[in-house]
């Protein structure tokens, strides 16, 4: 997208990438883009946005992400500075919208207990059965030119506890910066 999020007049280009990376490039001179904010998430993002969104006179930026999430980032300041002895006071606005975000954090943690008792009670029970839930997997296998190398990419709906990759010829692992997983390695049983 390209939305002006910094103010200045000129409209900045919003890009959101596969590998999470949601990325603000400045055109501040003719030549190239300039990059002035990065920001990473934990998977691949599906769109984005620039607009006001949540509140009058601060510009947004929105970004859908491969599950469904969406995450925002914002020009209103999160923090406010008092000075010496100077006492914080929230709105009523704030108090209230604190109070509400309680409320519903409350419902929700109850609403999870029930639901967890609802589930152990019909694990128990003599007629329950079994199923693997079905979920779409995102992957990609491609190569990059630079190194002779392949990123494999996979992403879930769910959490991956383990990824095997089994191959009938020898395999090099490469670390990356934004690789969370621990390699093992076994070497292959010729039979």
């Amino acid at each position: 997208d390209s939305f002006d999020i910094l103010g200045d007049g000129v409209k900045e280009l919003l890009v959101g990438r596969d590998d999470g990376m949601l990325e603000i490039y400045n055109f501040e001179s003719a030549d190239d883009p300039v990059l002035r904010y990065d920001h990473a998430l934990s998977e691949s993002i599906a769109s984005i946005q620039g607009g006001c969104v949540g509140k009058d006179g601060y510009d947004e930026i929105l970004a859908s992400t491969y599950s469904g999430w969406l995450t925002g980032l914002t020009t209103e300041p999160v923090h406010r500075e008092g000075g010496a002895g100077e006492e914080l006071k929230l709105s009523q606005e704030m108090q209230s919208k604190i109070s509400s975000l309680r409320n519903e954090l409350e419902h929700l943690q109850m609403k999870v207990l029930q639901e967890r008792e609802k589930y152990q009670q019909s694990a128990q029970s003599s007629t329950a059965v079994s199923s693997v839930p079905a979920f779409s997997v995102n992957d990609k296998f491609t190569l990059n030119k630079d190194d002779a190398s392949y990123s494999l990419i996979l992403e879930v709906q769910t959490a991956i506890d383990n990824v095997l990759v089994q191959s009938d010829v020898p395999v090099d692992l490469l670390d990356v910066d934004k690789n969370s997983a621990v390699v093992s390695f076994s070497s292959c049983d010729s039979e």
